[in-house]
C-alpha cells in the first residue's frame, strides 16, 4: 500500500497507545503493533512503513477484520483540514508545523474506552499504571509470532474476565468502586458497544453517554480515535482548557466554556486543533502546589 510521504505515521498512530508501555500497543519509528478484540475474535495487527510503502499483516481469528481496518487506522479516510484564512496565528502555525497528522479510526470503541474509564478522576500516571496492571492480570496473550517487538504483548481484558471480578477486586490496583463499576458496565454492554462502532460519531457518542459512569470527558476522549471524529473534545479535562487558553489568549487558566468558545471558529475540527496545539508544544504554565497521589488501597 502506498502512503503519502507527508504523513507522519508515528505521530498519527500514537493516539492508540495509552502510555509508552501500553501492553496492547507498540510503536517505533517504523513499526506499529496492536492486539485487540474484534467482532471476529482476538487479533494482532502489525504495520511497517518504509520507502513510501505500508506493509500490513495480522494474526488470530480477527485477522481479516484487522487488515480491513489498516487504512482507517493510518488515517487514509481522513478528509484533511484546510486551515481558515482568518485562523488564529497560533493555530495556523501549528497546522503548518505538523502537516503529517491524520485523524485515525480503529472501530474498536471497547478497547479505546477502557483506559479512558481508568483516566477518570486520577492523574495520567496513575491511570497508565492501572491499565498496564489490568492487561497483565486479565488480558490474554496476543496471537501471532513472538518477536522482540511483540514480546509480552497482551489483549485488553475481555468482557467476561472483567465481569467475573467484583468491584472490590480492583481496589488493590488503585481503582475505586466507581471506576470499577464503570469498567464492569462497559463489559456488560460490550456487544452493544461493538454495534455502536459502526455508527456515526455523534450517534455513537450519544449512546455511550447513556451508560452509567460514562460522562462527557470519557466519551470525548474515546470517540476521536475510535471513530475518527476530528471534532471530538474531552469536556471536563484538567489540562486541555488551560492549554487552549494559554495558546490562544496567553491566559494560563481557562474553563470548559471558554475553551469551547475559543474553538468555535474550528467547529467540525476542534479535536484536530487541540491535537495540533499539543503537538506544537503548547502547554499552560504550571504553578501552585502539586497534588500528592495517595494510593486508593491505602484510604
Amino acid at each position: 500500500m502506498q502512503i503519502d510521504p507527508i504523513v507522519n505515521l508515528r505521530s498519527t498512530l500514537s493516539v492508540f497507545r495509552f502510555g509508552s508501555h501500553d501492553p496492547t500497543t507498540r510503536l517505533t519509528s517504523t513499526d506499529f503493533v496492536r492486539a485487540t478484540l474484534t467482532p471476529d475474535g482476538p487479533a494482532t495487527l502489525r504495520l511497517r512503513w518504509a520507502g513510501g510503502r505500508l506493509e500490513a499483516e495480522a494474526w488470530g481469528p480477527g485477522e481479516r477484520w484487522m487488515l480491513s481496518r489498516a487504512g482507517a487506522m493510518t488515517g487514509s479516510n481522513d478528509a484533511g483540514f484546510r486551515c481558515p484564512d482568518d485562523a488564529h496565528p497560533t493555530v495556523s502555525r501549528a497546522h503548518r508545523n505538523n502537516p503529517g497528522l491524520r485523524i485515525v479510526a480503529s472501530s474498536t470503541i471497547y478497547h479505546e474506552i477502557l483506559p479512558m474509564v481508568l483516566g477518570q478522576r486520577v492523574t495520567a500516571h496513575e491511570a497508565i499504571g492501572q491499565w498496564r496492571r489490568l492487561c497483565v492480570e486479565l488480558g490474554e496473550e496476543a496471537p501471532g509470532p513472538k518477536t522482540e517487538l511483540t514480546a509480552g504483548l497482551r489483549l485488553p481484558p475481555s468482557p467476561d474476565r472483567l465481569l467475573a471480578k467484583p468491584a472490590w477486586w480492583f481496589h488493590p490496583f488503585g481503582i475505586e468502586a466507581k471506576r470499577a463499576e464503570a469498567l464492569r458496565t462497559v463489559a456488560r454492554y460490550a456487544d452493544r458497544i461493538g454495534e455502536w462502532s459502526t455508527l456515526a460519531p455523534a450517534l455513537a457518542a450519544a449512546k455511550l453517554a447513556l451508560l452509567p459512569g460514562i460522562g462527557p470527558w470519557t466519551v470525548g476522549a474515546t470517540i476521536g480515535s475510535a471513530l475518527g471524529d476530528p471534532d471530538a473534545v474531552a469536556v471536563g479535562d484538567y489540562h486541555i482548557p488551560n492549554m487552549v487558553s494559554w495558546a490562544l489568549t496567553r491566559r494560563p487558566r481557562g474553563t470548559d466554556e471558554q475553551m469551547l468558545e475559543l474553538l468555535q471558529p474550528y467547529a467540525g475540527q476542534r479535536g484536530r486543533v487541540i491535537r495540533l496545539l499539543a503537538m506544537d508544544g503548547h502547554s499552560a504554565p504550571a504553578f501552585g502546589p502539586h497534588q500528592r497521589i495517595q494510593p486508593v488501597h491505602r484510604w
